[in-house]
């Protein structure tokens, strides 16, 4: 009986169809027509929209003879403006379906978008965990989702992140039916991708893998997933920004990115409510502010589950390191593993010290922080305080 009574519960959901491969995006009109669409809202972003890429994607799904019209508008960290005149756009094309082409932007903003096409209110009102929060339980229409980035996995998640347009601060939006109906990952396209935003993308699946794992909920399908998107990351970032046209590589960050997202489902932790506090108060990347944080957070959690740090020391080859060096202890393991990504980030030219973005400590960057949920799920408890001396070790760096 009492081994019964250790055992864990947990409740689990594993997301969508992906037709993953080179050539893929070819398939748009196909899958739209299979699932009866013929008047798609493209949504994308302000700098992708003028690219060849997607214009290309545009001509050819006019071509298969579908009646087309394109959302450009959103741009940077998203706001719900950008949510509201997507709607407009796409109430005005009386259109039956999103294609939704981009980065975690573009993707954010084409999940609210679905969800405002046909329910009631105000975006914010359906805010995750809002007591009084309204309820997901109207139409969403068809979306389609074509990932250009390998970062946020936005593509295969539930979950919309759309900041306030006055204060900025970062609104998560919830619901399994917010997921894409299917995905296009095709690894060309994101071989434009420029080198500082391959990345910082990876950077964020990394992040995503690792806050996944370390998380304290149950959930261990999650676990072995994000063990093996760090092991990609690990394998394919640097090649992939080294050798942009190198598709395996594109290819092993975009599954690594997918990955990150399924395995976040589990939870997330202090890196990345430190980071959306980044982005809140400094407009941030986000890939960038998880890079320049996540060497002090890591350390943070060490002290409390260095097991979980010496298993993903396993996966990246650090334990071989350690043994030849004859020190083996899971503390010790942990800490080759932190030094292995502090190496990459050098490797990509990604800076080592968040003074480049910000030199002090301010109440408000705290108090966003503080507010985010995402350190709830930490293996560490994060006090302000230690929010506040987390900050200051990454502005000191390396240095």
């Amino acid at each position: 009986m009492q081994a019964l009574q250790n055992l864990q519960k947990g409740s689990f959901r594993f997301p969508t169809k992906i037709r993953f491969g080179v050539k893929e995006a070819e398939n748009i009109s196909m899958v739209l027509r299979e699932n009866g669409k013929a008047r798609p809202l493209f949504v994308t972003d302000a700098g992708l929209a003028a690219t060849d890429l997607f214009q290309k994607i545009v001509r050819d799904a006019e071509k298969s003879g579908l009646k087309v019209s394109v959302y450009s508008d959103a741009r940077g960290n998203p706001v719900k403006g950008h949510v509201d005149a997507g709607v407009s756009a796409f109430k005005a094309h009386q259109a039956d379906s999103l294609v939704i082409v981009g980065g975690g932007c573009a993707l954010d903003v084409g999940k609210a978008i679905a969800l405002m096409a046909y329910h009631p209110g105000d975006l914010f009102q359906y805010e995750d965990d809002m007591p009084g929060a309204l309820p997901v339980d109207q139409e969403i229409p068809f979306m389609l989702a074509l990932p250009t980035t390998a970062g946020t996995g936005s593509e295969v998640g539930a979950s919309s992140v759309i900041s306030d347009d006055h204060t900025h601060a970062k609104k998560i939006i919830y619901s399994p039916r917010l997921t894409p109906h299917e995905v296009i990952a095709d690894p060309e396209l994101t071989v434009g991708l420029p080198v500082h935003i391959t990345a910082a993308t990876g950077m964020d699946a990394l992040t995503h893998n690792i806050e996944a794992y370390l998380a304290k909920n149950y959930h261990p399908m999650c676990d072995g997933i994000a063990l093996e998107g760090i092991r990609l990351v690990f394998k394919y970032l640097h090649r992939a920004v080294e050798t942009p046209n190198d598709l395996e590589a594109r290819g092993g960050m975009l599954m690594a990115s997918m990955m990150g997202a399924v395995a976040f489902q589990k939870g997330l932790g202090v890196t990345h409510s430190c980071a959306h506090a980044l982005s809140t108060c400094y407009d941030t990347h986000h890939g960038l502010a998880n890079a320049l944080m996540l060497d002090a957070c890591l350390r943070f959690n060490l002290e409390v589950v260095p097991d979980r740090f010496a298993t993903m020391a396993k996966v990246v080859g650090s334990m071989e390191t350690f043994l030849e060096a004859g020190r083996s202890t899971e503390k010790e393991l942990g800490l080759v593993f932190i030094k292995n990504i502090r190496d990459l980030k050098r490797s990509l030219e990604i800076p080592t010290n968040l003074a480049v973005i910000c030199s002090q400590v301010t109440d408000n960057l705290l108090d966003v922080a503080v507010s985010d949920s995402c350190h709830l799920n930490n293996p560490r408890p994060c006090s302000r305080e230690d929010f506040h001396s987390l900050f200051l070790e990454a502005i000191k760096g390396d240095e």
